[in-house]
């Protein structure tokens, strides 16, 4: 079932992956209809440009190591397969994404492939806001640093499949 409103998960610092302590990951599924769509990996590289994610954009699958980035926003649309994710680190939850659907991870938030079809695609991409780092969870100075970091990584202008109207600016405000 398509829906536009996402799906809210907080994850808390584990000690190894610091998550973002006040913006939740967005999980949005099976948002983007790519039933008849000859070509979904272009339609979601579309979508998630018109809605100003399309910085940095890439086409691949999801890394099996848990990684996360301390210094931006990521967004992640799937365009093709099946493939179970963990987000939030090694205490964190398993989830299944096919075709159509999107994650937005706010800087932190930890994230690997567990498994996944051998046709999987995954576009990802990045607000115009923040600069795109790769931190490794086994990686102790990482963590200290996304510390420092993640409270600074400015709020996106736009939600990244919705566009101006959508959920993650209401759901990713700014701390009081």
């Amino acid at each position: 079932m398509a829906s536009s409103t996402p799906l809210r998960l907080f994850f808390k610092d584990d000690g190894a992956v610091p998550n973002n302590p006040a913006l939740p990951a967005l999980v949005y599924k099976g948002t983007i209809d790519l039933a008849g769509v000859g070509d979904p990996e272009a339609e979601i590289e579309r979508r998630l440009a018109a809605n100003g994610w399309g910085r940095g954009q890439w086409r691949n699958g999801i890394y099996p190591f848990t990684h996360y980035h301390s210094m931006i926003h990521e967004v992640l649309g799937i365009a093709r397969g099946k493939v179970r994710v963990q987000l939030g680190g090694d205490l964190g939850e398993v989830l299944e994404f096919a075709p159509g659907d999107v994650a937005a991870l706010p800087a932190g938030t930890g994230h690997r492939r567990l498994s996944g079809s051998r046709n999987l695609v995954v576009i990802g991409g990045y607000p115009p806001e923040g600069t795109y780092n790769l931190c490794r969870a086994e990686h102790s100075a990482d963590r200290t640093e996304a510390l420092r970091t993640i409270p600074d990584v400015p709020l996106p202008t736009s939600d990244p499949v919705i566009g101006a109207s959508g959920p993650l600016l209401d759901l990713w405000r700014p701390s009081p």
